[in-house]
C-alpha cells in the first residue's frame, strides 16, 4: 500500500502533463482555424487579384503553370510536388509585362485592408504570412509615392521588379499553404478556389 502511494504523486503528474498538452493542442488547433480563416479574407480580397497581376509578368510561368491548375482530386503527393517544382522556380519578373498603374490603383484601394489586417495581434503566430503582408504593403507604398510610372529609368524599374519579386515568391507559397487548408478542411471551397484559379487564363466560377 505504502508503494502505490509513493507512485501517487508521479501519476497525477503524468496525468497533468497529458491533459495540458491535449488543452495546448486544442488552443493551437483553434488558434490555426482563426488564422486561416484571417487568410482567406485576404485571398479573397486581395492576394488572388494580386497574383493574377503578378504572374502576368512571370516570363516563366508556362513551365509548372500545368502543375499549378489543380484538380478536386489533388493529393498529399501532388501538392509536395509543386512545392518542389515551386522551390525551384525563381519567379523573375518581367516588369514591362506588368500594368504598374492598374497594380497601383488596385493596392491603394486595398491600403486600409492591408492596415487592418497588420494591426491584428493574432497575426504575430503566423510569421510567413505576416511577412507577405509586409512585402504588399512596402510594395503599395513604392509605388503610392511615383508619378507617372511609365516614365522611370530603368534602374527603377529593376527596383520595383525586386519588389514585385518579393511579395510573389511570399504570396505563391502562402497561396499553396491556403489551397492545401481548403482542401484537406473545406473541399466545397477549394473547388470554388480552383475554378477561379488565378494561373488560369480561363478560369471561371461556372461549373462546366
Amino acid at each position: 500500500m505504502l508503494g502505490h502511494i509513493a507512485f501517487v504523486p508521479i501519476n497525477v503528474l503524468l496525468v497533468t502533463l497529458i491533459l495540458q498538452g491535449l488543452l495546448n493542442y486544442r488552443e493551437k488547433r483553434a488558434m490555426l482555424k482563426k488564422l486561416n480563416m484571417v487568410i482567406g479574407a485576404f485571398f479573397s480580397e486581395v492576394g488572388a487579384e494580386l497574383l493574377t497581376y503578378f504572374s502576368e509578368g512571370d516570363p516563366e510561368l508556362d513551365k509548372i503553370r500545368k502543375k499549378i491548375l489543380a484538380s478536386d482530386n489533388w493529393n498529399e503527393e501532388e501538392f509536395f510536388d509543386l512545392s518542389r517544382r515551386l522551390k525551384n522556380h525563381n519567379c523573375e519578373i518581367d516588369i514591362q509585362k506588368v500594368d504598374l498603374e492598374q497594380l497601383r490603383s488596385f493596392l491603394i484601394g486595398k491600403r486600409d485592408f492591408l492596415l487592418r489586417m497588420l494591426e491584428n495581434p493574432n497575426l504575430m503566430e503566423h510569421e510567413s504570412f505576416t511577412e507577405l503582408l509586409w512585402a504588399v504593403f512596402h510594395l503599395t507604398e513604392e509605388l503610392s509615392r511615383r508619378g507617372d510610372l511609365s516614365q522611370l529609368p530603368d534602374t527603377d524599374y529593376s527596383h520595383l521588379a525586386g519588389d514585385i519579386k518579393r511579395a510573389y515568391i511570399t504570396l505563391i507559397y502562402q497561396w499553396l499553404d491556403y489551397m492545401k487548408h481548403l482542401k484537406d478542411d473545406y473541399p466545397y471551397l477549394f473547388s470554388l478556389a480552383m475554378r477561379t484559379n488565378p494561373f488560369d487564363p480561363d478560369a471561371s466560377p461556372i461549373v462546366r
